[in-house]
């Protein structure tokens, strides 16, 4: 069994987003991983379980056992029982590491508390026999700087030509050449990074989405008060925008992710912000500010836009603080906020050397597929099978969320069957990004040339050029057709048609195979620990 230890630099380095990304790497290449955070650091107001663990544990189903108080770890360091302290972390960990192929330790983050940190984590990673990884973030300092203090933290583990000291993952990478363009500048400027030991295991680049906290946790850690709930729970916010300005200078700053800070009076204000939420904008929400109760009569005239789920706080600070609270606010993601903790996990998994990584681990004693692994490896056939999919709801909200995501990864060209603008309309209200090559086809535009060809493949059925026509109006049949024709390689459908509406064109317009008259199904339920598929759950009602 291999041991990862990963160390941070510094402070803010984004130490569990890289224990999120580092689990979700190794459990794409088959390995069956496990997680231990030996020592609890959390953080003010924290009252429930250990952070790193519990996002783990729910984002990908590793429980591990729990990590030893700071309070009791202080108090046997304070006495001068290091190797006590010790032995009760390998108990722990012998218990977390039972069946792993691989196990991945957090180590403890320097702070002004815990100046202890660094001698801590050399011990840990010295006493479970473990390969270091070093995880760091740029600061503002020159490339030979963050250098420099990588290598400093490398000779705490004995140095970079140590060879238990594998390299080091670089977090929160801001740079106009993006990840790749800096990993180079940086291998260019670092003599660290020529030893042939010590590697670049991974570059994150900044991604805003993957720090932005739900509405439910602004008020929560702001202590607002919640007028109106909305969509909270699911809205997040991207950007703060503090409106001290006239409406008219304030009306190209409402967009999706927005959240509207104002005082409590100022009425233009909050009906501008009511009239976007209207208009299908998805603000993150309104927050009022310096204790001023808004105009109940205004708040009744802005009652359809909160019924658009339009969150509404108030807060007793004044603008100033109020800013300044959120600037200072806790960004690190709460344990039940799994949304976005698997969006990280995936994220950074995606800029890991996963590959290097699994060959350092040696073969895998039992060849599995875990669910994360499947997924991984599904998305990889579909990259490469680069399959042309149409989809006949293609001005539906969540279809034209994943024909963007499937496109903008290559897993498949996407076709969507729909008015151009309303595509448009629904991508600027969801704040939804439309890749370059996605395909939006007007089906008023294409559906006459397909009415020659469905007469003849219905011609025993008496279908006329009239009701081809008329059933061509169904994007389903349209779509079908393309398929039928050879055009695309695939239909998605089911948002909101029924399965009957979806699957009857196609048994009516393409057929079963010669010598077959019985059409199955099968779809894959991802269980935490293995992968069934299941057959005939929608299409055949008895099968044998």
């Amino acid at each position: 069994m291999h041991t990862f230890f990963l160390a941070p630099t510094g402070f803010g380095v984004g130490l569990t987003s890289a224990s999120l990304g580092l689990v979700a790497a190794l459990q794409r290449a088959g390995l069956k991983v496990g997680f231990f955070k030996p020592i609890a650091q959390p953080h003010a107001g924290d009252l429930g379980p250990e952070r790193s663990s519990e996002l783990i544990a729910r984002t990908h189903e590793l429980h591990s056992p729990k990590p030893l108080p700071l309070a009791h770890v202080e108090h046997l360091l304070g006495d001068g029982e290091l190797d006590e302290l010790m032995e009760e972390i390998i108990s722990l960990y012998q218990q977390a590491a039972q069946d792993k192929d691989v196990m991945i330790i957090e180590g403890m983050v320097p702070t002004r508390q815990a100046s202890y940190a660094a001698r801590v984590n050399f011990h840990l990673a010295k006493s479970l026999d473990a390969d270091v990884i070093l995880v760091s973030a740029p600061e503002s300092e020159t490339l030979a700087e963050l250098s420099d203090r990588i290598e400093i933290q490398a000779q705490l583990f004995g140095g970079p030509k140590d060879p238990k000291v594998l390299g080091v993952i670089i977090n929160k990478v801001r740079s106009d050449d993006g990840a790749e363009g800096f990993a180079a500048r940086l291998r260019e400027h670092s003599n660290l990074l020529s030893n042939e030991g010590f590697r670049l295991l991974g570059c994150i680049p900044w991604q805003e989405e993957l720090n932005a906290p739900r509405t439910r946790d602004i008020a929560d850690l702001l202590g607002a008060r919640v007028l109106n709930a909305g969509e909270y729970e699911q809205r997040r916010m991207l950007k703060i925008v503090l409106c001290a300005r006239a409406v008219a200078n304030t009306v190209q700053l409402l967009k999706p992710g927005t959240l509207v800070v104002t005082p409590g009076d100022r009425d233009d204000i909050i009906l501008a912000a009511s009239l976007a939420a209207m208009n299908g904008v998805p603000l993150a929400g309104l927050l009022l500010c310096s204790d001023f109760q808004p105009d109940a009569r205004i708040m009744e005239l802005c009652n359809n836009a909160l019924l658009t789920g339009l969150p509404v706080m108030t807060v007793g600070t004044g603008s100033y603080d109020t800013a300044t609270n959120l600037n200072r606010m806790n960004k690190e993601i709460p344990i039940d906020d799994r949304e976005r903790a698997e969006k990280v996990s995936g994220f950074v998994a995606s800029h890991l050397d996963h590959e290097w990584l699994r060959l350092r681990c040696g073969t895998v004693r039992e060849l599995r597929m875990s669910p994360p692994a499947f997924r991984y490896q599904l998305v990889k056939r579909a990259q490469a099978a680069n399959k042309r999919i149409v989809l006949p709801e293609g001005s539906e909200p969540r279809t034209v969320q994943a024909a963007a995501i499937c496109q903008a990864r290559g897993i498949a060209r996407c076709v969507l069957l729909a008015k151009p603008e309303e595509v448009y309309a629904v991508a600027k209200a969801q704040g939804i990004e439309l890749p370059a090559g996605l395909e939006i086809l007007d089906p008023d535009l294409h559906r006459e040339r397909y009415v020659e060809p469905m007469v003849e493949l219905r011609k025993g059925k008496g279908l006329n050029a009239p009701m081809a026509v008329a059933q061509l109006e169904d994007t389903v049949v349209l779509g079908t057709m393309m398929l039928a024709l050879d055009e695309v390689d695939g239909l998605v459908s089911g948002a909101i048609h029924t399965t009957a509406n979806t699957i009857r064109p196609a048994l009516q317009l393409i057929k079963t195979a010669p010598g077959y008259k019985l059409v199955s199904s099968v779809f894959f339920m991802l269980l935490p620990d293995q992968v069934l598929v299941y057959g005939d759950c929608a299409v055949n009602p008895d099968p044998n």
